[in-house]
């Protein structure tokens, strides 16, 4: 009974994991007329991130779901050789003749605004197992004593929870006008790969609703 127990627990807690999604879209806005006239047929994608393992990770993530909507993508990783910093930032001339030589109809950034850390603390638990019908455990000091005392209470312990607030544009690469913007925050991801695709899911359900893409075509 016991072991079956526990075994639901895990199951419910890997279902919810595995259903549920750690970032939300806190605001978005869309301009209609710009969406309306135009229909996207290939995208830079460019991560705005000094971090390459993330910036890779995320830039390849969204290529591939762009590929799966008919969409050509050109990733910045790609296209520059090297990441820039304020004091070596390249002109806003030289920066658009380099995305504009790909023909890109669009220009997508994605960038970290904000990080929040807080401490809580989480408390411990008391538990009570009834005695059943049949001795089991209960028959001998130790099967009782190891059984039951590490049940009894389970103590509580300090984490730290992270929150990163993210900023997704997308842009007219002609006219660089802004056609498209979305906030999200992102809760705990535990790796990149765990970010990129909570991150990615939910930023294509918002996409979708907003008429900027449509959903993949299933074979």
């Amino acid at each position: 009974m016991k072991k079956g127990y526990l075994l639901l627990l895990l199951f419910s807690a890997l279902v919810i994991s595995c259903s549920s999604s750690n970032t939300k879209i806190t605001g978005s806005w869309a301009n209609q007329e710009k969406i309306k006239s135009e229909k996207i047929k290939s995208i830079f994608i460019a991560a705005l991130t000094g971090n390459m393992e993330a910036k890779t990770t995320l830039e390849n993530e969204l290529a591939f779901q762009a590929s799966q909507r008919g969409v050509e993508s050109y990733k910045s990783h790609n296209v520059f050789t090297r990441t820039f910093t304020k004091d070596d930032m390249p002109s806003r001339e030289e920066l658009l003749k380099v995305i504009k030589a790909t023909n890109a109809d669009v220009i997508f950034t994605v960038t970290m605004k904000d990080k929040e850390t807080s401490t809580r603390y989480v408390p411990g638990t008391t538990s009570y197992y009834p005695m059943g019908m049949g001795y089991g455990y209960y028959g001998s000091f130790y099967g009782y004593y190891s059984n039951v005392y590490p049940m009894m209470y389970d103590p509580g312990y300090y984490t730290t929870d992270r929150t990163y607030y993210i900023e997704s544009n997308l842009y007219d690469t002609a006219s660089e006008e802004l056609i498209w913007s979305a906030q999200s925050e992102t809760y705990n991801p535990y790796d990149i790969d765990n970010f990129v695709k909570g991150y990615t899911e939910t930023l294509l359900k918002q996409l979708e609703k907003d008429g900027i893409i449509k959903p993949a075509e299933t074979k």
